[in-house]
């Protein structure tokens, strides 16, 4: 009898189901192998990710570009091999040599990697190696930097600390491609090494580790003068045509801003002529005492200039009693760098309310309501001419150091912290202080000067990576 066509034969039903079940294995083996690609290549891609990031960060080390890029390509490689062990999922990756260039201040590393894992069941298809692939391109920008220490009394006891923080932090920096300078303040401020005259790149690492060596510590924090000049720089010694593409302030202290400076009025005009720096403490009260010189660290000025802590001090009686040297009204502007400038107000309601008179000459506790005008105007300065910078497309980045910034001090008991992430933009700063739609820096805190190198790296890597 004749089968119909409907039916299969006993050895048609047997390829069939054989047929299923290798379309079955197949399929199995896709799944499983391509598993383990994924996996490969998600260590690969990580691999080379950190290796493309310690290069740029080695980028920094070397007299000359040759050794720095063969600093980074041992980098790249030492944290390539750290981040893919060998023998991962039986397989191997490698490395290919990074390839490095510079232009006009700006470094980009290309990197590639691969890794070959062995299949497990698509071997049967005769398919023994599962190829993988991960690319990473890391740029260092070109990099104009202003480094603004404080050199204030308050560090003498971890001088050595803070010294050796501010080396390792130029370190990290390349002396061939980024601009820098620096610069460091007490009750004035001093640019110790300027950006080059001819604006070109590079700079001079070694004699600005010298410098900062021979940094004492000494005098009250007038936050706003290294601020200042920290800003004149990047604006004003660089020609918008020679601009890198990433510009910052990074703004170490310990304390909150206690001085400033500008014209002070005499009633003997002749007595003292020049600019001159106000300064009062952190306390709730005191008495103010100047005048000290703007542009040196710790120095005060000579003669009827200098009066310590009789600078406002009140001579005669009745009717005509007044200041014996400082006068009101209160400097309208900070102007002790050009007795014209209009740009940073003093006398201001906001955020802090300083006044024109703080009080009347012999009044009760005259001296304490002059001391927390100074104060106060010495906080909104160092904020205002950060805010400025930051308004001009630079970065600020400030890195605070021990306890001091954690409490509250001046009139207003402000925490110091405060005020360093307010100058930064960061989110966390006050409600007042932050606009994301200004550059937004970071703050970090170093409880002690053991952290203060962690900190510096942290900062510098927020600087320079750019993936």
């Amino acid at each position: 009898m004749r089968t119909s066509g409907r039916f299969r034969s006993k050895g048609q039903i047997t390829i069939l189901t054989a047929f299923i079940m290798l379309v079955l294995i197949g399929a199995a083996g896709v799944v499983i192998d391509s598993g383990v690609g994924y996996l490969v290549k998600a260590k690969l891609e990580g691999a080379v990710d950190a290796a493309g990031i310690a290069a740029a960060r080695a980028l920094s080390q070397g007299a000359t570009q040759t050794d720095q890029i063969n600093n980074a390509v041992q980098a790249a490689q030492k944290f390539f091999d750290a981040n893919y062990p060998a023998g991962y999922l039986r397989s191997t990756g490698t490395l290919a040599t990074p390839v490095v260039t510079f232009s006009r201040g700006e470094a980009t590393i290309n990197l590639s990697g691969t890794a070959s894992p062995p299949v497990n069941i698509m071997g049967m298809f005769g398919l023994n190696l599962l190829p993988v692939s991960a690319t990473a391109q890391v740029v260092r920008r070109s990099l104009d930097m202003a480094f603004v220490m404080d050199t204030t009394g308050s560090l003498q006891s971890v001088g050595s600390g803070v010294r050796n923080g501010a080396t390792y932090f130029l370190s990290l920096f390349n002396q061939l491609e980024d601009r820098v300078s620096l610069i460091h303040f007490a009750y004035g401020a001093t640019v110790d090494v300027p950006f080059k005259a001819d604006q070109s790149r590079g700079f001079d690492r070694g004699t600005m580790n010298s410098r900062i060596n021979g940094y004492g510590f000494a005098g009250n924090t007038n936050s706003s003068e290294g601020l200042w000049n920290a800003r004149d720089q990047l604006k004003n010694h660089i020609s918008p045509a020679n601009y890198s593409s990433l510009r910052v302030i990074v703004f170490f202290s310990d304390g909150s801003p206690n001085t400033f400076a500008s014209y002070f009025k005499f009633h003997t005009p002749s007595d003292c002529a020049s600019p001159g720096v106000l300064s009062a403490g952190d306390g709730s009260t005191g008495t103010p005492t100047g005048l000290y010189y703007p542009d040196r660290v710790s120095q005060a000025l000579p003669g009827n200039c200098d009066q310590g802590n009789s600078i406002i001090s009140t001579t005669g009686g009745g009717v005509n009693r007044h200041y014996r040297y400082v006068t009101t009204p209160f400097p309208a502007y900070y102007n002790a760098h050009n007795q014209t400038d209009m740009e940073f107000p003093v006398v201001t309601n906001t955020p802090r309310q300083v006044l024109a008179t703080p009080a009347a000459a012999g009044a009760p506790n005259y001296q304490n309501a002059w001391y927390a005008n100074i104060n106060r105007a010495a906080r909104n300065l160092a904020e205002s001419v950060a805010l400025k910078a930051r308004t001009e497309g630079t970065y600020v980045y400030t890195l605070g150091l021990g306890s001091l910034l954690k409490n509250g001090s001046g009139p207003d008991n402000e925490n110091g912290e405060d005020l360093l992430k307010c100058m930064a933009n960061t989110p966390d700063s006050l409600p007042r202080c932050y606009n994301p739609n200004l550059p937004v820096g970071k703050y970090c805190w170093a409880a002690d000067v053991a952290a203060l190198k962690s900190c510096y790296a942290e900062i510098a890597s927020g600087i320079r990576i750019a993936k």
